[in-house]
Order: structure tokens, then sequence, then C-alpha cells
């Protein structure tokens, strides 16, 4: 199956460095979308080959800063789709997307710019909204420092990287990343539920990634 090959490729931390876009891939990102969106790919990949030496912290607000100032845009005004989630080059090159879309991005540019594969969640959360006075489900990235420890929040939601306990607006449901999938009310390995591939929105969106490296851009 197409997905699994470029699964297998995705989850080694080696290739992810291949994720940012070649000189092909901002060519046609150009056609497609213009100069603004070569220029803001092309600062991703600059973002992530200077981030090598970098402690984890300053990776962690460096990426989540560069994602937080593009624009929230909901996926039927975006996509004109219900559910979609977008490679982190679809979310530079259309300038925006949503939560899901923000989460992912930094997962993976986290990934590229070498964060261990076992400090870094994709969490899905329900989110009280205090402007429209309910709870609405939302996605986040969660740093776990050491495998136990309590997780920092990055969000598109806030601009700051906070503690979980300090996210009393969050409450957390199941995360994922390339390794598994697992119940959010546990910590380290434990809680497991099933494979990352269980997700049909991963799969497309890590066949998709696969794609853009040929020439494929939405």
């Amino acid at each position: 199956m197409i997905w699994s090959a470029a699964f297998a490729v995705l989850a080694v931390a080696g290739v992810e460095m291949d994720l940012l876009p070649n000189a092909r891939t901002l060519e046609l990102v150009g056609q497609r979308y213009g100069l603004a969106a070569v220029e803001r790919l092309s600062a991703w990949r600059d973002l992530v080959l200077h981030l090598g030496g970098a402690g984890e912290h300053e990776k962690l607000a460096r990426v989540n800063d560069f994602f937080n100032r593009l624009p929230n845009i909901s996926d039927p005004d975006q996509w004109a789709r219900r559910d979609y989630w977008a490679t982190p080059v679809e979310l530079l090159a259309a300038n925006g997307g949503d939560c899901e879309d923000f989460a992912l991005a930094k997962y993976f540019t986290l990934r590229a710019a070498g964060v261990a594969p076992d400090r870094l969640r994709v969490t899905y959360v329900r989110a009280w909204l205090a402007q429209l006075s309910r709870m609405e489900p939302h996605m986040v990235l969660a740093y776990y420092p050491a495998p136990e420890s309590e997780p920092l929040i990055l969000d598109n939601l806030i601009g700051d990287i906070r503690p979980a306990a300090a996210r009393t607006d969050l409450a957390p449901t199941m995360s994922f990343n390339a390794e598994g999938l697992w119940s959010a009310k546990q910590r380290g390995q434990h809680g497991k539920l099933g494979e990352a591939s269980d997700i049909r929105h991963w799969n497309d969106l890590l066949a998709r990634m696969h794609h853009e490296k040929t020439g494929a851009i939405r």
C-alpha cells in the first residue's frame, strides 16, 4: 500500500529532514501560490537548518513562534473540506490552517530539528473557549522532557508555551506520534491504545507528504 511505504520512510528520524522543501517543491509552490508562499517555505527550511545546535527549549520556542504567526483558518474556509489535515508544506503555502495543521507542522518540524520521537505527542483535547462559553474539540502538541514528566503544551490558541497543569482550559483525551496511539490519561509508554496507522487522517497525511517530494502539490 502507498501509505505504508510512506509511513516507513517518514517514521525514520534521519529521513525526516528530507521533508523540507527542495528546489522543485519551491518552484511548484511558487507557480500555484506565488512568491510569498515560496518565502514562507524557504523561511521554514532555514529555521530547521539553523536549529541543529540549539537546546530543546529554544527549538520549542522558535518553532512554536514560527507557526503561530500564521492565521487560524477553518478547514471549510481553507480547503472546502469538513476535516482535512494539511501537510506542513500545504499549511505554509496556503498561509493558514486549523489546530490540527499547526500541531502536526510543529511535530514534524521538531522531529526534523532532532527532537526525539518519544518526547513529542500530538494530543487531542477538548478546549474551553471562553468567548463561546463552551468546550470544543482541539489539537495541540505536547512535549515531554522525560517519559513520566508533566508535558509542555504548544498551542496555536496562545502565544507562549505552558506546562499542562497551567492549561486548565484543556481536557486531553488521546495522543499519538509515529510510534503509537495512547490514552492521554497516561504518561510515558503506559496506556497504549494502538498504532498511529489506525488513524485514517494520519495515513492520508503521510501519503501526501511522500508525494510532495515527487511534485504533487495541492
